[in-house]
């Protein structure tokens, strides 16, 4: 490849460069008075104006116009205007002057200015993140335990009561979907219906088109929690794996229990970063087609690069996934507790134990179907995550039916379930009269929902923070126990 093509497309080098250049930067002499604000205020200052100012403005110098090109702001604009409704062009600034009608779609392609001697690690970092060859040292790790032939009964007592993560490489195999999920027939089955990619509702085809030509550093996602409604088909082409057989939201029935099943698709290098699951929920995530590198955290350790508010309400972490293997990878080695980490293939179903910080990453285009549940052993957890009632923690069904799920569930386990019930009231009271609830639970606030996973930029470049979930609180009362 020539240098020119693996070059930033305005120009724009690492500030390292500069250091060893010895060449004067153009920033101060063309950003005139704005010169004393750092890039990323600059940045924040140009991502509150419109495309027309952005345009403008890109014309007053050669410094400006890198600023005013950063193909995040772009991506910005598009997705707050146009929200999904939007054909992709091979850049973010093209899509949405194309989309808004600001340009004609057969125009010939806009070709970059190339600008020298203009250094920024923040303008360049995406581009470098979305081209960077994906290291072997960080796929080389392969630290999940690997069964087949798992009975459910030693699912549950090997990793399900010890909660631990454990690949099960023989359930998916033989699944329909493994060959019928082409992307002829999700066309076909998705035809005439929106789906849900990074935040935002489109079409499957320009979900496709966006696929296929977006060179962004952390793509859109698509992660449908209504795939089955739309398509019912390919709820039929999948089963739930023997190891998982107890559901018990599934006494509150489709309508009112939180959102639990998702079908998950999207290029290389897109994916979800550090977050714990909704609801104080477990997970198993099955790999239809392609292949995900995975990097899992036990409840009690906080991923380096990640930051959770003290209710795990709030993460802040890498704004790409990329960005985090580049930055924190070597120091997840480094630390006392190691991740648990591999690479799930097509046909291997991962578990993600309840409370566990975990990420993935599409090593190439994937598709995955994933369900969360709560079962018998997990009960105690769940009730006390839900009993907080807080909106902001409880997730996966509409804002007024947050604060009366735990006692909704609760009444439902008691009509359908008394035997189950009975054990969870019978377990919650002595460890209440012994002491308290922290011996249900560890100290560490988890935190993220399956609704912020990952992909979508928002009107935030620059950042990601992710609404979370309290994982593990102690202190809070079941409402079994009157002491």
């Amino acid at each position: 490849m020539r240098e020119e093509e693996c070059a930033h497309p305005q120009g724009v080098q690492p500030w390292g460069n500069y250091l060893l250049s010895g060449k004067k930067h153009i920033r101060s002499t063309g950003l005139g008075s704005l010169r004393d604000l750092d890039d990323q205020l600059l940045l924040q200052i140009l991502q509150l104006v419109d495309a027309k100012t952005l345009t403008l403005c890109s014309a007053a110098s050669r410094a400006l116009y890198c600023f005013c090109m950063h193909d995040e702001l772009w991506r910005a604009l598009t997705l707050q205007e146009r929200e999904g409704s939007f054909c992709y062009r091979g850049s973010w600034r093209e899509t949405y002057l194309t989309s808004t009608g600001l340009a004609a779609a057969d125009q010939q392609r806009f070709t970059s200015l190339r600008v020298e001697n203009f250094f920024s690690d923040l303008l360049y970092q995406p581009w470098f993140c979305a081209t960077v060859p994906l290291s072997p040292e960080w796929l080389e790790r392969d630290t999940l335990e690997r069964h087949s032939n798992l009975s459910a009964e030693e699912f549950r007592r090997l990793f399900e009561v010890p909660n631990k993560p454990v690949v099960i490489t023989d359930q998916a195999k033989s699944w329909p979907a493994r060959k019928k999920w082409t992307r002829a027939y999700l066309r076909k089955a998705f035809k005439g219906q929106a789906i849900f990619a990074g935040n935002y509702s489109m079409s499957f085809e320009d979900y496709l088109s966006y696929t296929d030509a977006s060179c962004d550093d952390m793509p859109l996602y698509l992660f449908d929690c209504k795939f089955a409604q739309k398509a019912p088909q390919l709820a039929a082409d999948y089963k739930v794996p023997e190891q998982f057989p107890e559901d018990l939201f599934s006494v509150l029935g489709e309508s009112g229990r939180p959102d639990y099943r998702w079908l998950i698709m999207g290029p290389e290098r897109s994916g979800s970063s550090f977050h714990k699951d909704p609801n104080a929920t477990s997970a198993w995530n099955a790999v239809v087609k392609g292949s995900k590198k995975w990097v899992l955290f036990p409840p009690h350790v906080m991923p380096p690069g990640v930051h959770a508010s003290a209710d795990g309400a709030e993460v802040a972490t890498s704004v790409s996934l990329v960005e985090w293997f580049l930055n924190f990878y070597a120091a997840a080695q480094e630390g006392d507790v190691k991740p648990v980490e591999g690479i799930v293939q097509a046909g291997e179903v991962l578990f993600v134990p309840r409370g566990w910080w975990h990420l993935a990453i599409n090593l190439e285009e994937s598709i995955a179907v994933t369900q969360n549940f709560v079962s018998s052993v997990g009960l105690k957890q769940c009730l006390a995550f839900l009993q907080t009632g807080n909106p902001d923690l409880v997730s996966g069904c509409l804002q007024h039916e947050r604060s009366d799920l735990h006692q909704r569930f609760l009444s439902a386990l008691q009509k359908q379930h008394p035997e189950v019930y009975n054990a969870a009231s019978k377990s919650v009271c002595q460890a209440q009269r012994s002491n308290g609830l922290s011996s249900l639970f560890g100290n560490a606030a988890g935190a993220g929902q399956k609704r912020a996973l990952a992909g979508e930029s928002s009107d935030d470049c620059f950042s990601k923070r992710h609404k979370g979930a309290a994982e593990e609180n102690s202190g809070f009362r079941f409402g079994f126990c009157s002491t």
